[in-house]
């Protein structure tokens, strides 16, 4: 009886929590929403001690770090009804399945080389009854006749070679939107001189610091890449 209210209780915290950041930020969600989002928290950890999802060692709530995290993606980019989304190297499900259950009338695909994780997505995925997501087993260089509005990544890797993977599967007017962290002058640089070999991405970067929104996100950055 204790457990349970003791796990109540972690949900209702989580749950204000949530709700307290998007309404700082001008995120709009309903309860509903906010609710699924912290059931998709529990499933990630839960699935995390199966599979390597996240790190086991976190350093802050998984609310603010993973699941807030992705959803501020929506501060700096409007997902449209009908858009379709590539979640490129999504691990556990980020941030495709946030930002589906954020924009439920948005299309996502949700691609890894590793099945085990996918494994993971389908399952969540199925669990919290979202149908506007398709967790795929598949490397990214295997994806044929297919184009995106926009193409997500939260995967450490150079933004060059993002740009690589996401040139040929953007729309003309397409943006590729990155989560990164750290110094990243000569990652862009090398990203902006390779550009002719990526079909002209990127043409522009823009950078959205969001350090000032929680001291976990200490050097984190959206990174924005158009041609």
């Amino acid at each position: 009886m204790n457990r349970r209210i003791t796990l109540m209780e972690q949900l209702h915290d989580e749950l204000t929590t949530l709700q307290a950041l998007c309404a700082e930020h001008s995120i709009e969600l309903d309860t509903e929403k906010l609710e699924k989002l912290v059931h998709y928290g529990h499933l990630l950890e839960e699935w995390n001690l199966k599979v390597n999802l996240i790190s086991r060692k976190e350093d802050s709530p998984v609310i603010i770090k993973h699941i807030f995290h992705s959803i501020l993606i929506s501060s700096y980019h409007s997902f449209r009804k009908e858009e379709r989304v590539l979640d490129l190297g999504t691990g556990g499900g980020l941030p495709g399945i946030p930002l589906s259950i954020a924009f439920p009338d948005t299309r996502f695909l949700l691609v890894d080389a590793t099945g085990k994780k996918i494994t993971a997505c389908q399952a969540m995925i199925k669990e919290l009854g979202i149908t506007n997501a398709i967790a795929m087993h598949t490397r990214v260089e295997e994806l044929k006749g297919v184009v995106f509005d926009t193409v997500l990544s939260r995967q450490v890797a150079p933004l060059e070679q993002l740009c690589r993977y996401a040139a040929r599967l953007l729309k003309p007017d397409g943006t590729l939107i990155c989560l990164k962290g750290g110094n990243l002058d000569r990652e862009i640089s090398k990203a902006i001189e390779s550009r002719e070999k990526n079909n002209g991405l990127p043409l522009t970067v823009e950078l959205y610091p969001i350090s000032a929104v929680s001291s976990f996100f200490s050097e984190k950055q959206i990174v924005i890449a158009r041609r």
